[in-house]
């Protein structure tokens, strides 16, 4: 098999279907390994996403027996170097600025007030892995595994690996995956807090639909201050965080939606009691 990906095969693939855009990491002959291609598409999609009404959920998924294994080392330097690239600073503001984009599109896709959502169908790696952790919902298959492979090299994962990863599980199993450079099969990604369900291998897709689907059914409103609040509420004190919560209210219970649907449920209530 030739060493080139298949011509004019794109690195991802789109489709939307009731609300739900659907992004596709397709690579399989590769393990998905993460190209400038790839990113760009993704970029495309992200925003695509952000900016179109009807769309209500982002579905990231893959092809074949990886979800992704991470950055594709062999496809070469692809991003721009600084003129201090060889030094501690300009490796920083090579990380911060470059890696085909990927820090700035992981934050991105952390802010955008809809929901994510990632499923992993098998091993999901390295840049893969700091991609997932900018998603608001991570779903796994019983085949599903995590890794960050960064300590073979003696380095860290560098695009918000350590920092998102630390977040969402705590030092204690963050260790477990930098540290100790230890994988996590699923059931123990579960334990981990990495990722909210797992599922058997045969219903994966359509559990991960009918997740979806249930998703784009919420209020769209509610949806994206409730994104808001719980990532503001991580990191204040529980007396700011009731802020927030009312802040965030505020705004919600002046929604024609609400009060007309809270309206219509005292009526009912009221109309069975009496």
């Amino acid at each position: 098999m030739a060493d080139t990906d298949t011509i004019d095969t794109p690195h991802l693939l789109t489709e939307e279907k009731d609300g739900i855009l659907i992004a596709t990491l397709n690579r399989p002959d590769k393990l998905n390994a993460i190209t400038r291609e790839m990113m760009d598409l993704l970029t495309e999609a992200v925003l695509r996403f952000r900016d179109t009404a009807s769309l209500k959920v982002l579905l990231i998924r893959a092809t074949g027996r990886y979800f992704s294994a991470g950055a594709d080392l062999k496809a070469g330097n692809q991003n721009r170097i600084s003129p201090t690239g060889h030094t501690a600073s300009g490796i920083r503001e090579n990380h911060r600025l470059n890696l085909n984009n990927m820090q700035q599109l992981w934050d991105e896709m952390e802010h955008i007030e809809k929901p994510i959502v990632v499923a992993h169908h098998g091993m999901c790696v390295g840049g893969g892995l700091e991609m997932s952790l900018s998603c608001d919902f991570r779903l796994a298959s019983r085949s599903a595994g995590y890794a960050f492979p960064e300590g073979l090299f003696g380095v860290l994962p560098a695009s918000n690996g350590v920092s998102r990863l630390t977040r969402q599980c705590g030092p204690h199993w963050a260790r477990w995956l930098i540290m100790a450079n230890k994988p996590a099969p699923a059931d123990m990604a579960f334990t981990m807090g990495l990722v909210h369900q797992v599922f058997p291998d045969e219903t994966f897709e359509h559990e991960v639909m009918e997740f979806c689907t249930h998703l784009a059914k919420q209020n769209g409103e509610q949806m994206g201050a409730a994104k808001v609040a719980i990532e503001l509420c991580a990191e204040v004190g529980p007396n700011m965080g009731r802020h927030v919560e009312r802040m965030a209210n505020s705004a919600l219970m002046l929604n024609p939606e609400y009060q007309e649907k809270m309206a219509a449920y005292v009526k009912n209530v009221g109309g069975k009691k009496g």
